[in-house]
């Protein structure tokens, strides 16, 4: 039976919805389509200045595009894919014909899609990743970089009707299993790093706590000496590389640096889970990490015994001990 039995090419985004969910394909694949179109729609608003369910979809709205993200999101749910992993997103240059007009490469949707995203331009002047495309990698990928240690099981090319003498107009999909070889999981997250030797501690400070409310990761400082021998600081930042650019923009805004290093890094983390405890001092909770099965690191939330020990008049040492204490008889 087909998702939809006729075409039309202005919808709004409760059109679609009611279309996806009318359907007969699984739960999983709905909420990946209808959260593909739900990007694409803030995109559109935030471009035309609208509401996202006040935007009037055209070509994307157009049965075709409608098949093509749904099918996305059919075919990462039948291959049983946990995370996905993009390569950086090749947009093309030049311009190319909308529904508003002749655009230039990135189309602003697409452009608003790509905020964050690592992205080259070319290799030749075409439009090489259309709105569609941009919301589909940027809802499901969890990263962007090169690929992960994996084991490669199969790969698959679709091929587009663009001919093209420099560059093959396929996309590549490799899928494989994680090589590691511990419980340990990784990811890749991006590291910003800025020397900072003519600003007060107050400002640095400042624009920490800014970097930290923003969702980055970790912020820190380590004394260094420059050139000339001057004392400074050395800024860095560990954040999501979806939010590479907001945090840049805290740094440059906050007037501490003219310019900043960055660098895509893997990381590996334990297995972790939360567990509670009951103490004489209430509920505490241990952050316990694996390794291969076996617990090698567990540590109470500091938060916790903070407020534990001022709600007892007690030290925030003698809670911390008394939760691992209780943590060792049910671990």
């Amino acid at each position: 039976m087909p998702l939809i039995k006729e075409e039309h090419h202005h919808r709004h985004l409760d059109d679609i919805k009611k279309i996806i969910n009318d359907s007969k394909i699984g739960e999983k694949p709905k909420q990946t389509a209808i959260a593909i179109f739900g990007r694409l729609a803030q995109a559109e608003a935030t471009v035309h200045g609208k509401d996202p369910d006040d935007i009037h979809f055209h070509e994307v709205g157009a049965m075709d595009s409608i098949v093509d993200i749904v099918s996305a999101a059919i075919g990462f749910d039948a291959l049983g894919i946990e995370k996905v992993y993009c390569s950086a997103l090749a947009v093309g240059g030049g311009q190319v014909k909308a529904a508003h007009g002749i655009m230039p490469v990135p189309a602003p949707a697409t452009a608003e899609l790509l905020k964050g995203i690592p992205t080259v331009g070319g290799p030749i002047d075409k439009e090489l990743l259309t709105p569609t495309g941009a919301a589909i990698l940027t809802t499901v990928a969890e990263n962007f970089g090169p690929i992960p240690p994996m084991t490669i099981e199969a790969t698959g090319y679709g091929a587009g009707t663009l001919d093209s003498e420099h560059v093959p107009n396929v996309v590549r999909l490799i899928l494989g299993r994680s090589a590691e070889e511990s419980s340990a999981t990784t990811d890749r997250v991006c590291l910003i790093e800025t020397n900072i030797d003519d600003s007060t501690g107050e400002i640095i400070a400042n624009a920490m706590d800014k970097l930290l409310s923003a969702g980055a990761l970790d912020v820190f400082t380590t004394p260094i000496i420059m050139k000339q021998t001057r004392p400074a600081v050395q800024l860095t930042v560990i954040c999501q590389t979806a939010d590479i650019a907001k945090m840049e923009e805290i740094i440059f805004q906050s007037g501490i640096t003219f310019g900043v290093r960055r660098q895509i890094v893997e990381r590996s983390k334990l297995a972790r889970e939360f567990v509670t405890v009951t103490t004489r001092f209430g509920n505490i909770k241990v952050k316990v990490g694996r390794w291969a099965d076996r617990i090698v690191n567990a540590k109470p939330e500091f938060a916790d015994c903070v407020k534990a020990a001022q709600e007892h008049n007690t030290s925030v040492k003698d809670v911390m001990q008394a939760a691992i204490a209780e943590f060792k008889k049910v671990k």
